[in-house]
């Protein structure tokens, strides 16, 4: 694997380890000339490899004859094991968290990969409901680079891109790097972050997000939990249990988390600025619409024309939608019961938070918690 995949895989891995089952690890970035031999000499019980465009191909090719697990793929191979993210789930979070914030213009960076492709088009499936201006652009020139190194300039095509846009514009990155470069090429053209142009990235690399100006709001990977489901499946296929792979393992991910390149709270309108910034701040308390206005002293009925006329909701269908996002990250992130995380998110039982979930996602919450662990 590459170290950022190793990275996002070993704290689930290690319950394993301590279970008399040893891992080691070879860099995916090593020739196949060098693999080759390495894997040789360690015969290993088992290889869980992280998808690699031709790189896959070639270890295959090697015919170790040993239970074999794809990870960050949906594409399928014969007697393998894919595991990946939903990367169509992932594009479509992203569509759904720029929706609270009333853009006139959303847009996608992509890179030309797959999942690039893939999570666009899940983030154009969500607002192709709503007839807003969309626009894509493909930045290439980052196949060589490692994940983590950030030393590109945009392309005169993207500098062109993104002066053109009409402002005030969400752009969905579709990785974190991504969004890293897309931020730093805004500050470079004297776009101001977020009020001109809101970015989100994906993937929630506290590595990459924490040390992007602004910091990067990104799609949350529940990272735990396809280790964990990886891990299980590798010790059932050397037990030699039988485990499907005619579909490939795909988890969901676990909602947006909001930092400053794509804050909600960056609304011109001081009255819905206050608003936000309450219902943001009171989210786990049992609030009311009426409450809300009788404590920032502002008519009901104002408040529900400007919600109407910039986020296209109520206020309490807003409050709504911030409370299941915050349960769908406790939920994929956590072990609380399902009564903690509808009491951390505002509801005085768990029925009716599973009501406003359902209708909100059409699932249970216990069954996307399942869905996300099974």
């Amino acid at each position: 694997m590459s170290e950022v995949f190793l990275r996002r895989l070993t704290p689930s891995l290690t319950p394993f380890a301590r279970k008399m089952q040893d891992y080691r690890v070879l860099s995916i970035h090593r020739s196949i000339n060098e693999l080759g031999p390495m894997l040789n000499e360690l015969r290993p019980s088992g290889l869980i490899t992280e998808w690699l465009p031709e790189k896959t191909e070639q270890l295959l090719e090697l015919k170790l004859n040993v239970p074999t697990i794809i990870v960050a793929t949906d594409q399928t191979y014969s007697k393998t094991l894919s595991a990946d993210v939903d990367d169509w789930a992932v594009g479509r979070e992203a569509a759904e968290s720029f929706s609270f914030t009333g853009f006139k213009s959303l847009a996608c960076l992509g890179n030309g990969t797959p999942y690039s492709d893939q999570r666009i088009e899940g983030f154009h499936e969500i607002i192709s409901k709503n007839n807003i201006p969309f626009s894509v652009h493909i930045e290439t020139g980052f196949e060589d680079t490692r994940y983590s190194e950030s030393f590109h300039h945009p392309s005169e095509a993207m500098e062109s891109w993104l002066h053109k846009l009409p402002k005030p514009v969400g752009i969905f990155a579709v990785h974190d790097p991504l969004g890293r470069f897309l931020c730093s090429a805004c500050t470079q053209l004297g776009l101001e972050i977020p009020t001109e142009v809101s970015v989100i990235g994906a993937n929630n690399d506290p590595l990459v997000c924490g040390l992007t100006y602004p910091m990067l709001s990104s799609v949350s990977i529940p990272w735990d939990s396809l280790g964990e489901q990886v891990a299980a499946a590798m010790q059932k296929m050397i037990a030699g249990e039988k485990v499907s792979v005619k579909e490939p393992l795909l988890i969901q991910p676990s909602g947006v988390i909001l930092r400053h390149s794509a804050n909600h709270l960056a609304i011109e309108d001081p009255l819905l600025r206050r608003a936000m910034s309450f219902i943001s701040e009171r989210m786990q308390d049992p609030i009311s619409i009426g409450i809300l206005c009788s404590e920032l002293n502002i008519p009901r009925r104002t408040l529900e024309r400007k919600f109407k006329e910039h986020f296209k909701s109520t206020p309490w269908e807003m409050l709504c939608q911030l409370r299941v996002k915050r349960a769908k990250q406790l939920l994929a992130e956590t072990n609380h019961s399902i009564s903690m995380v509808a009491e951390l998110c505002g509801y005085n039982d768990a029925e009716r938070m599973a009501v406003v979930f359902k209708r909100l996602t059409g699932n249970a919450p216990s069954f996307f918690r399942k869905t996300l662990r099974k």
